[in-house]
């Protein structure tokens, strides 16, 4: 393979796993913080505090090999929305039944943001080029 390909596709995989490990360390902070009867809007605010938090330790920890945009803007996101979106759950109620299983929604949520920023991010590039060529 060639370096460039590597490094894209290792960058790619590397995207989604951070995503994947900043939701899951979101979800799982959440749950052991936040309880069923606890008011829904404070729950919210901690939510997106600690998603906030887990997001930076995350990113000190990985932008070094993944580089700061592809890791930072996905796991503000995860962080901040997820945290309050895992909170509210929680407290409503609609929690999964174990801490693996909240786990397991939490990476897929992450991985879905990475996914979706990625996207976001061919569209701009995508449109930019085709201004710049007109």
């Amino acid at each position: 393979m060639k370096p460039q390909i590597e490094q894209f596709l290792f960058a790619g995989v590397g995207d989604h796993l951070a995503g994947a490990l900043t939701g899951a360390a979101t979800a799982v902070a959440v749950r052991v913080v936040v309880r069923p009867d606890l008011d829904m809007v404070l729950a919210m605010l901690a939510g997106m505090g600690l998603g906030m938090v887990v997001h930076a330790a995350v990113g000190v920890i990985l932008s070094p090999l993944l580089g700061f945009f592809h890791l930072m803007v996905p796991g503000g996101v995860i962080g901040m929305y997820g945290g309050m979106f895992f909170a509210m759950r929680d407290t409503m109620q609609h929690a999964p039944g174990s801490l693996a299983a909240a786990t397991v929604i939490g990476a897929i949520f992450g991985i879905a943001v990475v996914a979706a920023v990625q996207i976001y991010d061919r569209a701009i590039r995508a449109a930019d080029a085709t201004t710049l060529s007109l």
